[in-house]
């Protein structure tokens, strides 16, 4: 093992220890997420551009599938980014302790050929999720929705427009006649403790409603966690999930700590939150991903749950329709 990663092995395993003495000390009693008070909702209004007017009515939208985590939802005139990492295959990423990543695949786009895009959706500030070529090139002025602690690192890129969201607080965007809600849901970033030394990750809830009758439609996005008690409550708060975008490859760092959910985990997590479809990203494009996506289509099989599954290369897109309210 070269120098820097005996290094950072080191140094990683005496952080575990003291992270997750921490984390017993200090846990919150069991249930405490699904008993947290309501919380506040902000609001953000965004401009229409000419060139949407109209958007609003169609029917139906879109997920492409871009690489890694990125993906672009088009829904109701709003156009939204998630994860945005635009880096080539033998491009290396860092991940903090000395501790780096080689991407192995190409994205589906470049970032000079995204289309204007309304805001971006951050799971979390790590590079293989923001990584510099977008800290350097992204339009200062983009409206970006994350964690606190990924706002502050933002603010200090100069990013001007940030919203920061805690774990089931809510902003709801309007946009002309639509309307979007996205609500932080839980996550985290590796066992606990371990979360402690990864950056602070969440999920997200998009709740789409549109001014046409019936212009309605619920999507999850996992980001980078694993299955722990607080993701439970997701299903039990929000039943009736049209989309899932699930966050797998098992990655591990050092090839032993898994922080990211394997394909077994994904087929558990359809189970826990039951949506109507799924869509596997963020699983096969940097080398610390250990479980391929056979793996995921193995467990979903053997569940009985491979008919709810959409598998996307880089590039293709899933198409939806609508979902009428009734239907909830």
């Amino acid at each position: 093992m070269r120098q820097p990663a005996l290094f950072a092995t080191v140094v990683l395993l005496i952080a575990v220890c003291l992270a997750d003495h921490a984390a017993l000390a200090q846990a919150p009693p069991a249930g405490a997420g699904a008993a947290a008070a309501t919380a506040p909702t902000q609001h953000l209004t965004l401009p229409v551009a000419p060139q949407t007017i109209g958007a609003a009515a169609a029917p139906g939208g879109s997920v492409q599938f871009i690489g890694t985590a990125t993906v672009l939802i088009r829904y109701l005139g709003l156009t939204i980014m998630t994860d945005p990492n635009f880096l080539h295959k033998g491009q290396l990423v860092h991940l903090g302790y000395g501790l780096h990543s080689e991407r192995l695949t190409e994205p589906a786009l470049t970032l000079a050929q995204l289309p204007p895009i309304d805001l971006v959706l951050l799971s979390h500030f790590h590079e293989d999720h923001f990584d510099r070529l977008v800290q350097q090139q992204l339009d200062r002025n983009t409206v970006i929705v994350t964690t606190a602690q990924a706002a502050g690192k933002l603010q200090a890129l100069g990013f001007q427009r940030l919203v920061a969201l805690q774990p089931w607080e809510a902003l709801q965007v309007a946009h002309g006649d639509a309307r979007l809600t996205i609500t932080a849901m839980p996550a985290r970033h590796g066992p606990a403790g371990v979360a402690a030394l990864l950056p602070a990750v969440m999920g997200a809830m998009l709740d789409f409603a549109g001014p046409q009758q019936g212009q309605h439609y619920r999507m999850y996005i996992s980001g980078d966690t694993l299955l722990y008690d607080d993701i439970a409550h997701i299903g039990q708060r929000y039943p009736g999930i049209d989309l899932a975008l699930l966050h797998l490859g098992g990655t591990r760092i050092l090839k032993v700590l898994k922080v990211t959910m394997d394909g077994q985990d994904g087929a558990d997590m359809l189970r826990i939150i039951a949506p109507a479809r799924a869509i596997p990203i963020d699983y096969n494009d940097y080398d610390v991903f250990t479980s391929p996506l056979a793996d995921f289509a193995l467990a979903v099989r053997a569940a009985g749950l491979e008919n709810r599954i959409t598998y996307l290369k880089h590039g293709e897109s899933y198409a939806f329709r609508d979902h009428p309210e009734s239907l909830r």
